[in-house]
């Protein structure tokens, strides 16, 4: 259904740091780096068939988190949870929400973090528990 997820940055390099560190927890390589003649810069992160990508706002108004929004990203194992989460936080996101473990709901259990990206973008790891 998704060709791809994007959110903003307004500071490219931070968010490099940070999201190279994060998604090589998730087996991520290194971003094809695009940048336009009028500044705007996007990073662009492949992996098993998805992309995610960090762009400076194209209209060149400041970068703002969506507030309600929340990009999820799919883990192998509740360990990979936690892993992903350390490696936020370790790279200058802000753990927010319940600890990382297990949500116990009416649609089973699901293994979850949540942190805030440099930028203020809401990032959730999930693995469905078996």
């Amino acid at each position: 259904m998704f060709s791809h997820v994007m959110v903003g940055s307004n500071d490219i390099e931070a968010s490099k740091e940070f999201y190279d560190a994060v998604l090589g927890v998730l087996g991520a390589g290194e971003p094809m780096r695009d940048e336009k003649e009028d500044g705007t810069v996007r990073l662009f992160y492949f992996h098993n068939d998805s992309i995610f990508s960090v762009s400076t706002p194209i209209d060149g108004q400041p970068a703002t988190a969506g507030n309600g929004s929340t990009v999820g990203f799919a883990c192998d194992s509740l360990e990979q949870i936690q892993a992903l989460h350390d490696a936020a936080v370790a790279n200058g996101g802000t753990t927010i929400e319940d600890p990382p473990g297990p949500r116990t709901s009416n649609i089973g259990t699901l293994n979850l973090c949540y942190f805030r990206d440099p930028s203020g973008n809401k990032i959730c790891g999930l693995h469905r528990a078996g």
